[in-house]
């Protein structure tokens, strides 16, 4: 395996001690049984790869195989996700912090990578991008996110070669599986099955778009939503030895709620690269768009 890929990486995290071993895609399915029938998926299943919204706000050397991306076409492939307030922000950039300096090479969480949970990724129609704000903007008052108490319980990280990618694993809740449904069916009417490279962001430094990219936001729905949603905050990178022994301390866990929320255009390896929308959340009054 060459690259960090959704279809590489889905739901697999070794527990504390354990040493992880990168995955095929066809070994997937297998594991996908694993995570959703048995204890096995407490300690060992990756918490949704709709981290790759979070999740790989990086890309490492060597990609899949790509796929062509050219001008931008009807559809445009989104991330709809919510913006954590100070309390997961704060642990979040601690926890960055002693990464990067096990680990230079690692990414810094900041601008261009803010911390934030992907609820859900679509194809959409560009030209109703507007409407879809909207349909998002509806749910958004009905639901007030920043009254929910979420728990982070435990880190995570996804093995790669001798490195990992790591993360703070979020308790799924009702408020949140209830709030991914709203949005699917808010959004339906706008949807498409699938796209191709042009719907996404490309940059000189990544051009391209590979075809994991493409088939894992085309297959979000069903396969990351519902029971299947393992929310978390990807926080960084580091060597599995480092991140071994992250694991095998301590956690405490802690509380927080959403702070704001607001919808990516998405990138290669389903990166949030632009942002799109966003909406400052407001406990007593439901949401305010913001320009």
């Amino acid at each position: 395996m060459r690259s960090l890929t959704a279809v590489a990486f889905a739901r697999w995290v070794p527990g504390a001690g354990t040493t992880g071993v990168a995955m095929t895609s066809t070994s997937l399915v297998t594991v996908r049984r694993l995570c959703q029938t048995s204890t096995w998926a407490v300690h060992r299943c990756l918490p949704g790869v709709a981290a790759l919204g979070i999740i790989l706000l990086v890309s490492l050397p060597g990609s899949a195989q790509p796929v062509g991306a050219g001008k931008q076409s009807s559809v445009t492939a989104i991330d709809i996700l919510l913006e954590p307030d100070a309390a997961m922000i704060q642990h979040a950039e601690i926890a960055n912090e002693h990464l990067r300096k096990s680990f230079p090479k690692g990414f810094a969480l900041g601008k261009t990578h803010q911390p934030h949970i992907s609820v859900l990724q679509r194809y959409v129609k560009t030209a109703d991008l507007d409407r879809v704000y909207e349909a998002i903007g509806r749910v958004l008052a009905e639901e007030k996110p920043t009254s929910w108490k979420l728990k982070a319980d435990k880190y995570y990280y996804i093995p790669w070669k001798d490195i990992g990618l790591a993360g703070i694993v979020i308790e799924p809740t009702g408020d949140l599986i209830r709030y991914q449904q709203k949005l699917i069916d808010a959004v339906a009417p706008f949807t498409v099955k699938t796209g191709t490279a042009s719907a996404f962001v490309t940059t000189k430094d990544d051009p391209k778009i590979n075809r994991p990219t493409i088939d894992y936001v085309a297959n979000f729905v069903p396969n990351e939503t519902g029971t299947k949603f393992n929310p978390h905050v990807t926080i960084g990178l580091a060597s599995q030895d480092y991140l071994k022994k992250m694991l095998d301390e301590k956690f405490e866990a802690f509380t927080f709620s959403p702070a704001g929320a607001a919808v990516y255009h998405l990138g290669n390896f389903g990166t949030a690269r632009k942002l799109l929308k966003n909406w400052e959340l407001k406990p007593e009054a439901g949401s305010r768009a913001l320009q």
